[in-house]
């Protein structure tokens, strides 16, 4: 082997090695690139889980007080309604009790007629004080 073959070798080895290097850094960038992809998937599915998280928590306390206002508002209609059906009870009773002192002061004092005669309406009322 003279010198020629023995340089023509070390350039064959030298290209041999180069694309051999060539080749574990592409693979080597290839790996890294294809990790960091996997760790974005990762962390953007982590993101769309806290974020739904949160959308979740914003709702039931929305829900939370959402009921609360309404019961509060329900509690008040009652409260109201209740006092407007005792205040219509309590005149109908003094309604009534005024009502039943003046028919126990005017019974049987009080004694009429009527007569309808062509689509009139005749009253005598005549009443007796004693």
């Amino acid at each position: 082997m003279g010198p020629r073959n023995e340089n023509q070798l070390e350039k064959a080895a030298i290209k041999i090695q180069s694309w051999w290097r060539g080749n574990m850094v592409r693979w080597t960038l290839l790996h890294a690139a294809l990790r960091a992809w996997v760790i974005q998937c990762w962390w953007r599915l982590m993101q769309a889980k806290m974020l739904e998280q949160r959308r979740c928590l914003a709702l039931r306390l929305y829900t939370c007080q959402e009921w609360a206002v309404v019961k509060v508002q329900a509690q008040v209609r009652m409260w109201q309604a209740r006092r407007r059906f005792l205040q219509t009870h309590q005149a109908a009773c003094i309604i009534q009790s005024h009502w039943r002192w003046h028919a126990s002061q005017t019974r049987g004092l009080i004694q009429g007629r009527y007569e309808v005669r062509a689509s009139r309406l005749e009253l005598d009322i005549e009443i007796l004080m004693t």
